[in-house]
């Protein structure tokens, strides 16, 4: 491929090949559900968005506090419950250190971003947003900050803004500063979009709504598993994670919040834990985190997120990004050069994700294909119908990379998407 041709495609030009000292099979070693074959073919996971793989490490201390800890957390002062608080509480330490907040309490634990989201909807939201009040996302956002908001602004009378992006991919910032005004409540948008790949601005985004005293929500979905994260530098408001993207149990998450935020909102639920005093006539809340943990939480997804960020802090992360753009670039140089192919999502600053059509093959045609050949990739419209809207398909199909995946990988998969071209296209 011709720099110009790379340019074309939004490539830029870092994203020539990157020699990188990364032992991608030392790191797949770690990772068990790698060792096995569908429909007779070794796996080739691609579907690292949607759920990337646990490691063994992770696994084993799910299971050992199973096995040797399992007790309910913060109520008992017998030797399992103090075990498991002092696990559960131990794993919230560690998501401070690894998006580096000022404090614990600001770290909420929650099922994942969806939760968070909604959580940030109910608490903030419900009580600072009012009728004529305007919240903006963009025009690539997942549903899951989409959706709540639009409930929000229909229980308010509030209005939606969107900012929109041009067909690469990337958010047209003049229009986001145009959308910027006295009424805005809230900005909302995702670190790296789920659908295109795109890297927002975010210091760009967050520094221009701050100006106008405008909180902003960053739904970190994609950005915590790929890139590193420092909340205090980006200075964004709120911070959303699920652990399930980043080689995490799927129920484990985390709502960061500025403690001063946080403590000026509603709780999310109400219920046990979550309290100071409870009478008839009224309740006091418990302070941060409790006051937005509710109930039983699910304290082994919890503490296998604490293991997952243990074995994160383990590996090169710099190195491991710089091989996930490495796979990143090989996959969309092949990919691009298969006659009938049409890449979705093209921005200048992309992570692990490459999506794409097929003239004349439906995305879900493509992945049943690729299933037989032991790929697993996503078909659909991936929570995203606003971008499949703006490209004009109805889905695409989306190869997701993390560190675990390899060359020889990307290979079976072009060739996999080759025979669909061949037999279908």
């Amino acid at each position: 491929m011709t720099m110009a041709e790379m340019l074309a495609l939004g490539m830029s030009k870092n994203e020539q090949p990157i020699e990188t000292s990364w032992d991608v099979e030392r790191v797949r070693a770690d990772f068990p559900v790698l060792r096995q074959t569908v429909n007779g073919k070794p796996l080739v996971y691609l579907d690292n968005a949607a759920s990337s793989q646990v490691p063994q490490v992770v696994i084993d201390r799910g299971s050992r506090y199973l096995q040797e800890e399992h007790s309910n957390i913060h109520r008992g002062v017998h030797y399992l419950s103090q075990r498991a608080t002092s696990a559960y509480d131990g794993a919230r330490e560690k998501v401070r250190r690894f998006i580096n907040a000022r404090e614990s309490k600001e770290c909420i634990f929650v099922r994942g971003c969806t939760e968070g989201i909604n959580l940030v909807m109910h608490g903030y939201g419900r009580k600072f947003v009012g009728e004529g009040d305007e919240i903006i996302i963009s025009e690539m956002e997942h549903h899951s900050n989409i959706v709540p908001w639009q409930m929000l602004c229909e229980e308010k009378g509030a209005r939606l803004r969107v900012i929109p992006m041009d067909d690469a991919g990337e958010l047209l910032l003049d229009e986001y500063d145009a959308l910027l005004n006295e009424r805005t409540k809230l900005v909302a948008v995702m670190h790296i979009s789920n659908s295109l790949g795109t890297i927002n601005p975010l210091k760009e985004i967050i520094s221009r709504a701050h100006k106008m005293g405008v909180p902003v929500l960053i739904d970190g979905a994609q950005g915590a598993p790929h890139l590193k994260v420092d909340v205090q530098d980006l200075d964004c408001d709120f911070y959303i994670m699920s652990g399930h993207k980043m080689f995490a149990p799927t129920g484990s998450g985390v709502v960061y919040g500025k403690a001063e935020w946080l403590e000026r909102m509603n709780p999310f639920m109400g219920g046990g834990d979550m309290i100071r005093t409870v009478t008839f006539e009224k309740t006091t809340y418990a302070g941060l985190p409790n006051k937005f943990e509710a109930g039983t939480p699910a304290i082994a997804a919890q503490i296998g997120l604490g293991a997952a960020i243990d074995y994160l802090e383990g590996l090169d992360r710099e190195e491991a990004h710089r091989y996930e753009q490495e796979l990143l670039r090989y996959a969309t140089e092949k990919l691009s050069a298969i006659e009938s192919v049409r890449l979705i999502g093209t921005a200048r600053e992309k992570a692990s994700v490459l999506a794409f059509v097929i003239e004349g093959v439906h995305p879900h045609d493509v992945g049943t294909i690729l299933d037989y050949e032991g790929v697993a990739i996503r078909a659909g419209h991936h929570c995203a119908q606003p971008v499949m809207q703006h490209f004009k398909v109805p889905a695409t199909s989306r190869a997701s990379f993390a560190f675990y995946n390899t060359k020889e990988e990307v290979d079976i998969f072009v060739r996999a998407v080759e025979q669909v071209v061949e037999v279908l296209g």
